[in-house]
């Protein structure tokens, strides 16, 4: 199994392409904690059980880790590596149980129609060039003209996600959108 590596836009996020479906038409999978991962992925807790792994976003078709601060890629990488490997190689599931999404959206009803064309621009827009940076962008909510939005993956920790949420979402959203005056990111 040839496993390739790409640089993310935030340095202490790698993306790894195991050259095969990890979540396919599932969606996506952030992690926060080793905790968090045992229970739900064993894909997940065992990359977290590498060591110094600060997050762990399962993808489409890729898998991206973020590392603690303790530590530097060229420690880290090739035990991410054969964490991957070793999962894909046991043919162990990548998830157990059903994916519950625990955070409502929060949308006026009367914004209902919005928050649909809302959600039809990030996903054909945003989303593709999102994880092409190893990351999501996930729609939490549209009330007052504020889209709320989340970042997972190489793009919750990156020092540019603000800016990108800022001049290249929400600029793009208004001007397609009048009823929009602005994007806000939330926390997990």
């Amino acid at each position: 199994m040839f496993i390739e590596t790409e640089a993310t836009p935030n340095p202490a996020t790698l993306k790894f392409l195991p050259g095969r479906d990890v979540m396919g038409a599932r969606g996506t999978a952030d992690f926060t904690t080793a905790e968090d991962a045992t229970d739900r992925s064993p894909l997940a807790a065992r990359v977290f059980a590498a060591g110094d792994v600060a997050r762990v976003f399962l993808g489409t078709d890729f898998v991206t880790v973020t590392k603690t601060d303790e530590t530097d890629w060229q420690m880290l990488r090739p035990r991410v590596l054969g964490a991957i490997m070793e999962h894909f190689t046991a043919g162990l599931p990548v998830m157990e149980g059903v994916e519950a999404d625990d955070e409502a959206e929060d949308v006026d009803p009367a914004d209902a129609e919005i928050a649909l064309q809302i959600k039809e621009l990030l996903d054909t827009r945003v989303r593709p060039a999102v994880a092409g940076d190893g990351g999501d962008i996930v729609f939490r909510g549209f009330r007052d003209g504020i889209v709320r939005l989340r970042m997972q993956g190489a793009c919750s920790g990156c020092p540019s996600s603000r800016a990108t949420l800022k001049h290249g979402v929400e600029n793009m959203l208004r001007h397609y959108i009048p009823e929009v005056v602005a994007v806000e990111q939330v926390e997990a």
